[in-house]
């Protein structure tokens, strides 16, 4: 058993109002005895979706010796078999069991005729990429497309859903793709971690889709940076999932 990140709640601050339930994928969150309960460790990936909804401010993370995260059991589990592994209980009683992420229910957008053939460009517009690749796990920390570049961290659902991807955001930047919510989230610090400290980056835009598990770019990111010791400017734009710009604002002014 190793250290990593871990959700951990406050049951001295939580009042069971289960505004976590939701925002956790994995269902790793339970209403037991009146308070939210990590019912095991192995369902928890430590990305904290869960953060920031809570409205007493009960959960954090942190960093303690933990079972590692385990997809395969999170799809298998039956909840009524859960055994908390930290407080050696028994199986819980009945709980609010949680659904899935908020943010991948399933919905769909009519567009008419009408509307996509005004959508429609006279002519295709040229590529704005400027170097390849663009996954996060395959980029070389040493390349030279980083040093001193502004890079964009994006989430990959976001080129699907922004119309104007490329003309509004790759210009000028680099870019890194990431999921925060499917790849590896250690893996994706370490690389982080290691572009921060080679590249003598200009600054950090976060482009991240509105969905809750995509907030777990913004926790990589500052997770890199306290690891290699960088500091620049880091933004954070948010975008719908109808593709419409949401917000912009400044995360760190470097």
């Amino acid at each position: 058993m190793a250290s990593r990140t871990i959700v951990h709640i406050d049951e001295s601050r939580c009042d069971g109002c289960g505004e976590c339930i939701p925002s956790c994928a994995e269902g790793a969150l339970m209403i037991i005895g009146g308070v939210a309960k990590l019912v095991n460790d192995k369902y928890c990936d430590g990305m904290g979706s869960c953060l920031g909804v809570c409205p007493q401010d009960a959960i954090t993370l942190e960093e303690r010796e933990a079972v590692e995260f385990d997809e395969n059991a999170v799809a298998a589990r039956d909840p009524k078999e859960d055994v908390s592994h930290r407080e050696g209980r028994a199986a819980p009683p009945p709980a609010v069991a949680a659904p899935s992420c908020s943010g991948s229910m399933q919905q769909a957008f009519g567009v008419s005729v009408e509307e996509r053939a005004a959508l429609e460009p006279s002519a295709p517009a040229p590529s704005m990429l400027e170097h390849w690749p663009v996954q996060l796990t395959l980029l070389n920390p040493g390349a030279e497309f980083l040093r001193n570049a502004d890079l964009l961290l994006t989430a990959d659902c976001v080129p699907f859903a922004y119309r104007n991807f490329h003309a509004d955001f790759l210009p000028g930047r680099a870019v890194a793709v990431a999921c925060p919510k499917l790849d590896q989230a250690d893996r994706h610090i370490q690389k982080l971690a290691a572009i921060f400290g080679q590249a003598g980056l200009k600054q950090v835009t976060i482009l991240r889709m509105e969905v809750p598990c995509c907030g777990g770019l913004n926790r990589l990111v500052g997770e890199a940076m306290r690891i290699s010791g960088a500091r620049f400017p880091v933004r954070e734009m948010v975008v719908s999932v109808r593709g419409e710009l949401l917000s912009e604002q400044v995360l760190l002014a470097g």
